[in-house]
Parts: C-alpha cells; sequence; structure tokens
C-alpha cells in the first residue's frame, strides 16, 4: 500500500508533529511503500522569511533522518523540488468549486488566529490534494484537523475521474484516535501558531522551561486528581504503554500527587527519550550538502512517478496535442 505525509518546515518541529506524523511514517517505511516529504510550498502561508524557510527546511529533512526515516526504504524529497505538483494543482483549481473551499475550517480558523487572509492560505487544500494525487496515494495519516482537507483531495479526484476516467487513486485517511490531537501546553491543539509547543531537540534547560509552563488546574495536593482533563497526564501518556498509563492514572487518583513532580518526570522521559537522535542530527546539518544529496536522489525518485501521473493527466486534458 503507499502511504503519504508532509510536514511543514515553518518553525521547530515539536511532539505534535513527532506523535501526530512522524513517528507513524517511520514505522510505515518497514511495512508499506512510503513517500514523504517537506511541504516548503504549504509552509509560504505563514513564512516570508526567505532564509528562515530555508534553513527551517534543511533542520526538518535533519530531524526526519535523525529519527529514523531510511532514505533507502522510502522516497523522501521537498516539495519545491517538484515543479509538477503546481502544475497538477493549477488543472485541479478547474475542478474545485468556491463553496468546496469557502467550507474549509482551517482557513477560518488560520484567518481568526491573525494568519493573512490570502489566496495562498485559502487554496492550501487544493496544492494539498495535488500532493496526494500526484502519487496515487492510498492512505494519508493525518490528524483531525487535516481530515476534512483529505475530503477535499478525494472530492477533487472523484470530479476529474468523472470527468476523464479513472486516472486518480482515492486515498483513504489513517488518524490514530490515540494521537489524533496532541495537546499543547494551554490544552488546545499543539501548534507553532499557538505558541504552546513543546520542541524537539532542545537543550535541558529550555526543554524543562517548556514543560513547566503545561496549564494545570487549581486542585489542592489532598484532592484526588482528574487524568482525562490534565495536559499533563495526556501528554506523559503518549510515552507510556497500557500498564504505564494505568499506572500515572492511579497516582492521579491517590491523593497526594503534585503537579510539579509529574512535570520534572516529563521533562526527563522526553530528555531521555531523544537523546539518542540530538547527535545524529547535528551531524547531519554539519554536512548540508551530504543533506542536499539526500534529497536530489529523494526527488529523482518522486519525479518517475509524478512523471507518469502527469503524462496521463496532460493528454486526458489536451495538453499532449
Amino acid at each position: 500500500m503507499r502511504v503519504l505525509s508532509g510536514i511543514q518546515p515553518s518553525g521547530a518541529l515539536h511532539l505534535g508533529n513527532y506523535f501526530g506524523m512522524m513517528q507513524k511514517m517511520i514505522a510505515y517505511q518497514e511495512q508499506e511503500e512510503l513517500f514523504c516529504f517537506i511541504s516548503n510550498y504549504h509552509a509560504q502561508t505563514s513564512l516570508s522569511d526567505g532564509k528562515v524557510l530555508a534553513r527551517g527546511t534543511l533542520e526538518a529533512a535533519a530531524s526526519f533522518l535523525a529519527l529514523g526515516l531510511d532514505p533507502e526504504k522510502s522516497v523522501f524529497w521537498v516539495q519545491s523540488d517538484l515543479p509538477e505538483v503546481q502544475e497538477l494543482a493549477w488543472m485541479l483549481s478547474n475542478f474545485t468549486p468556491m463553496g468546496l473551499l469557502e467550507r474549509c475550517h482551517s482557513y477560518k480558523d488560520k484567518v481568526a488566529q491573525g494568519g493573512r487572509p490570502n489566496h495562498g492560505l485559502f487554496a492550501y487544500p487544493v496544492l494539498m490534494a495535488a500532493d496526494i494525487l500526484m502519487f496515487q496515494s492510498e492512505k494519508v495519516p493525518v490528524g483531525k484537523d487535516q481530515k476534512q482537507h483529505l475530503e477535499v483531495a478525494r472530492d477533487l479526484a472523484l470530479k476529474f475521474n468523472n470527468e476523464y476516467g479513472e486516472v486518480f487513486t482515492l486515498p483513504e485517511p489513517d488518524i490514530d484516535d490515540n494521537v489524533a490531537t496532541v495537546p499543547g501546553l494551554d490544552g488546545r491543539k499543539m501548534s507553532k501558531s499557538y505558541g504552546n509547543t513543546i520542541d524537539l531537540f532542545l537543550d535541558d534547560k529550555s526543554l524543562r522551561k517548556q514543560v513547566m509552563r503545561i496549564v494545570t488546574d487549581p486542585t489542592p495536593v489532598e484532592d484526588v486528581k482528574n487524568p482525562d482533563t490534565c495536559n499533563i497526564y495526556q501528554i506523559y501518556a503518549l510515552f507510556l504503554d497500557t500498564a504505564g498509563r494505568e499506572s500515572l492514572r492511579q497516582r492521579y487518583l491517590t491523593p497526594g500527587l503534585r503537579y510539579g513532580d509529574v512535570k520534572q518526570e516529563l521533562f526527563e522521559t522526553i530528555r531521555d527519550f531523544f537523546a539518542p537522535f540530538h547527535e545524529k542530527r547535528k551531524a547531519l546539518l554539519a554536512d548540508p550538502d551530504g543533506l542536499r544529496e539526500i534529497l536530489v536522489t529523494g526527488t529523482e525518485k518522486a519525479r518517475r512517478i509524478a512523471f507518469k501521473t502527469m503524462r496521463k493527466v496532460r493528454k486526458k486534458t489536451g495538453l499532449t496535442y
């Protein structure tokens, strides 16, 4: 089965990125045909500083590779290195009803948060559809907040197929209900736009500072706590197996638990979990030319698939004459 997903290099990667998408993608490479890309076109909807975007692209690639993505077992590239995706986005735009985009909640949410209400942000789902359909993706790991965009991709594939025959595979969403939405420091979805993240690859002092900012309720120490409404518990549980989560839950239900103690444990857990990956990431970033070579090789593999799709699309739409 062909699996595809991408990640934006619009800032430091965080626990929401890792548990919401990266961990699952790395696991998929052992059993599925994996396509994974750095979505720097998408990042431009919120980031206009070219130097920051270029640096963030390399950092995101290095982070993914350090965490275990194997370019020999997957197709790994940078979105902008494959211009065919913009061509396909244009073609799909001609099958995209305005009402379909106007109903997308992500655009409204981001504008409400202060995002720029421009065409790039508005048409984001069409470019995402092009990313997905270009590679005939069968399964797309997404969070609940991106499920609507995947439905847009399916709608556009159906419209195109109804017009020209069976051209695109209809993708299916892959949502893990256990980590569909990773909570941030304030309980909302962990997101750079909310400023509520716990970032990957921080030094100990900075990591501990972020963890200690997790918002808690005012329940007294001598009272039992509710793990189901506690941000610390929800984040900590991501690192635990079933027995570990149950043990932590029982501690919450026993009087005397101090939130500060659990935060300290969480800090140590995060630090120790990601410690083995720090040096590999540092080595990758110290050799940017070598990192670029890995991405170029991935682009060449991606282009072979994209060429087949676009050859069919151009012929069906009359652009081959």
